[in-house]
């Protein structure tokens, strides 16, 4: 089993969250204790909500593998 790399620019990672399933997003900066995220795969087929290239900054704390957090996912190819 792999072990979750800590959160750094340009990696993808999937929000765990059953609510959010499949959602993607790809870190673009940190900024103290935050990443400042883009939507890279919206959550679901289908959904209506957020379109791609949105940004927001989520907790660094929550980049890890359980059911409220993100799971990394690689290196984004851009």
């Amino acid at each position: 089993m792999t072990e979750t790399p800590a959160p750094a620019v340009n990696q993808i990672w999937q929000d765990n969250d059953k609510r959010s399933y499949g959602r993607r997003l790809r870190i673009v900066e940190i900024v103290g204790e935050h990443a400042i995220v883009e939507l890279v795969v919206p959550r679901g087929a289908g959904h209506q909500g957020a379109k791609p290239g949105r940004q927001t900054r989520i907790r660094l704390d929550r980049f890890r593998p359980i059911s409220t957090g993100y799971r990394y996912i690689g290196q984004a190819d851009r």
